[in-house]
């Protein structure tokens, strides 16, 4: 419901404003480029989706190989102490607790396109237990705003970008980047838990979030201690190598109980067919939206008001360059991506503003591209409490990861 609400927020304030500025400054080509923009937004949304096909096609066979080969059930079997906490509503047992495992691993390791299909797939999963199938359930919320939240140990899209944009240093972000997400993250799931009356006290729940607080530091650790040009490498190469060897290990897996593979293959890669087909209505609906929204000018007449406010505090306002990026990033994750882009070619690779819009970047994921695809692909239209606890998840990241640019980079 909330989702709907915003959705028509967008168009009415990029109406009001289009009515302001045909008023006040007699500019009538800004209905053009509104009307301009719904199209251009729509064929957008489809070109992602036929973007997705093939990846997709390619992870949910890999995934049917690993379910046939029992691969995703250990996994399972693995986290479901921490993931029967979080996920109450799952059986212990259940596919899908290998699959959202398969997800947020994925995710840390920095792997949108290997991450996206592997969720789809936790998603289906988990809609096989809903009794309301048009109702997002417990379990789907706490897994929406994992995702939401982004955690990500390894930034490595981020880093490539600053490395072409000729920073002299384009690993520096990282450790800004996986203080910001694990902020956002831990935050989601602290609020969530208290949302769904789930107990904090749990001795396996304190054990595997420190765990995870453990792992964090020790990797900011290990990166601090490495040659600056050495991250990048060392970053790329464990994330890559993770990736394959799951992947091998599936293979081997599903020869050792004799399995078709490829036959396994084509039936998951057909799912993954019908997903991509499925979410094109659900991204055309909410890529228009933000694509009116932008056109409309609303995205600058919003950033230019926090510019004043911020200022009209006293506080510091250096920050404020990187606010376009924040305010993107949960509407458009390309969108997010050209604004830190051109943030880093107006003020240079190397600025404040620069580094401090990419650490907004890699705090959190893009929030409606993700509400949008994972409900969408499942059939959810009532989200319930899923967009103000994805939207607490986004606010907490870029606040940390503005927090995070003033602690490293001032």
């Amino acid at each position: 419901m909330a989702l709907n609400y915003i959705w028509i927020a967008f168009f009415l304030i990029a109406f009001a404003v289009c009515i302001g500025v045909s008023i006040f400054s007699g500019d009538l080509s800004i209905w053009s480029s509104v009307m301009n923009a719904t199209f251009t937004s729509a064929s957008t949304a489809f070109e992602l989706s036929l973007g997705l096909t093939g990846v997709l096609s390619l992870w949910l066979g890999l995934m049917k190989i690993g379910e046939r080969a029992g691969v995703i059930n250990f996994f399972g079997r693995l986290v479901s102490p921490l993931f029967s906490r979080l996920f109450p509503g799952v059986p212990k047992n259940h596919p899908a607790m290998g699959s959202i495992f398969m997800n947020f691993s994925a995710n840390m390791l920095g792997l949108d396109n290997a991450a996206t299909p592997l969720g789809l797939k936790a998603m289906q999963e988990l809609q096989e237990l809903n009794r309301e199938k048009d109702t997002a359930t417990d379990a789907m919320i706490m897994f929406l705003v994992l995702n939401a939240s982004g955690l990500c140990l390894i930034p490595i899209s981020i880093i490539m970008y600053r490395a072409q944009a000729g920073a002299a240093n384009p690993t520096d972000v990282f450790l800004p980047i996986l203080t910001a997400t694990f902020i956002a993250t831990f935050v989601g799931i602290i609020a969530l838990c208290i949302k769904q009356r789930i107990r904090l006290t749990d001795p396996v729940l304190i054990a595997w979030l420190g765990g995870l607080a453990l792992l964090v530091g020790a990797m900011v650790w290990f990166f601090s201690s490495l040659p600056q040009e050495a991250v990048q490498v060392y970053s790329g190469f464990m994330a890559n190598c993770l990736l394959f060897s799951v992947i091998v290990g599936f293979l081997i897996a599903a020869m050792r109980k004799k399995i078709n593979v490829y036959e396994a293959f084509i039936d998951g890669a057909k799912d993954g067919f019908q997903t991509a087909v499925k979410i094109i209505p659900y991204l055309v609906a909410i890529l228009v939206a933000i694509g009116v929204f932008r056109a409309s000018g609303a995205m600058d007449i919003l950033t230019q008001a926090m510019q004043w406010l911020v200022g009209l505090t006293g506080l510091d306002t250096e920050w404020v360059g990187a606010l376009p990026t924040a305010l993107m990033k949960p509407l458009s994750g390309s969108g997010s991506r050209g604004m830190m882009v051109d943030l880093m070619s107006t003020y240079g690779p190397d600025s404040f503003v620069a580094r401090c819009s990419a650490a907004i970047q890699g705090s959190t994921d893009t929030m409606f591209y993700v509400l949008a695809v994972y409900f969408g692909s499942v059939g959810i239209k009532r989200t319930r409490y899923a967009v103000p606890y994805a939207l607490l998840a986004d606010l907490t990241g870029s606040a940390a990861g503005i927090l995070a640019a003033y602690i490293f980079f001032t």
